[in-house]
């Protein structure tokens, strides 16, 4: 029998996980130059920009195949906060367009990460 609060887990990770690898994968094929501009901006080493693959393709396969799954979700906090910070702070209180918040899918993915490190990977993973 199914426990449903294990199949919600795996939906959320698999969901979480696959929509931000979509962005990890982008910047495979087109590269990180707008974020070591961004970094170099705030004076920061524009070496940092290559933590972008850890925090969009690393981390998202840790939480889709639930391995080291809340260390993963940690890795997605930090880095859309750090995305937050170097590109969307203006945003924080603007609604787009159609009248939603600006930043809805940075919040997704922030606060879907932030619930994946309290509920755990769940049943369905793999074996630690």
């Amino acid at each position: 029998m199914l426990d449903n609060a294990d199949l919600g887990k795996l939906i959320i990770r698999l969901t979480l996980g696959g929509l931000l690898l979509f962005h990890g994968v982008s910047k495979l094929l087109n590269g990180i130059g707008f974020i070591e501009s961004q970094l170099v901006s705030h004076n920061l080493p524009a070496i940092l920009a290559y933590g972008v693959y850890v925090g969009e393709i690393i981390a998202p396969l840790m939480i889709i195949l639930g391995y080291q799954t809340r260390i993963g979700a940690l890795i997605v906090v930090f880095n859309m906060i750090v995305a937050i910070a170097l590109v969307h702070s203006h945003q924080l209180l603007s609604l787009s367009s159609n009248g939603g918040w600006s930043l809805e899918l940075q919040g997704f993915f922030l606060f879907s990460a932030l619930a994946v490190i309290f509920l755990g990977p769940g049943r369905y993973k793999l074996k630690n």
